[in-house]
């Protein structure tokens, strides 16, 4: 199980300060959600510092960000793009995320499936980078902090109340969020949606 290969790798590198960050930013490159959750629960339990687990974990999902952006924005340079999508839609695009590049971010961070198609769309169809980076920078902020804080209080009581079962209270956990995610998209969606 990843939760259990995660929590065994923050262990075994227990006390190295820097394989211990790149763990955690590993982790982000998997699961972002499960990651921040299960570094929140390290913190609670003590083996983690709290400015390493938040520092790396905003490190490793503002990099696989920057890295979806650029997947999109390589792929464009290569014949088959061209072939598939022409010129023209490829500025009729442009001229439409252009402007939308911050909101698109957001609205993506928060809705879990939107950030893979999402932003390497945006690299695709070259939308600024320092709109996105920016963008993707307050967006995790925001919703790590948030998903951090609101597992470290519910780690340290899941450790006092489950104890070894914390780690079942840990995917119930993940689950809702994930089910919360996709019910806000599917509102979001049927909103969009001219009847």
């Amino acid at each position: 199980m990843i939760f259990s290969s995660f929590t065994g790798l923050l262990a075994a590198v227990a006390g190295t300060k820097p394989l211990q960050a790149a763990a955690i930013i590993a982790g982000t490159f998997v699961l972002e959600d499960a990651a921040t959750l299960i570094a929140a629960m390290q913190v609670a339990s003590g083996a983690l510092p709290l400015p390493l687990a938040l520092g790396s974990l905003y490190a490793g999902i503002v990099l696989g960000d920057l890295g979806l952006y650029g997947l999109g924005r390589f792929s464009a340079s290569h014949r088959w793009a061209r072939r598939l999508v022409p010129q023209h839609r490829r500025d009729l695009g442009h001229s439409w995320v252009r402007p939308r590049v911050i909101p698109l971010v957001l609205v993506s961070r928060f809705i879990p499936g939107l950030r893979l198609p999402t932003y390497t769309t945006l690299g695709f169809l070259h939308a600024p980078l320092t709109h996105f980076a920016f963008a993707a920078i307050a967006a995790t902020l925001v919703w790590t902090s948030g998903l951090f804080f609101v597992g470290l209080k519910l780690g340290a009581l899941m450790m006092r109340y489950l104890g070894i079962w914390r780690w079942a209270g840990l995917v119930v956990l993940l689950g809702v969020i994930i089910l919360v995610g996709r019910l806000a998209a599917r509102l979001y969606y049927k909103k969009r949606t001219p009847p």
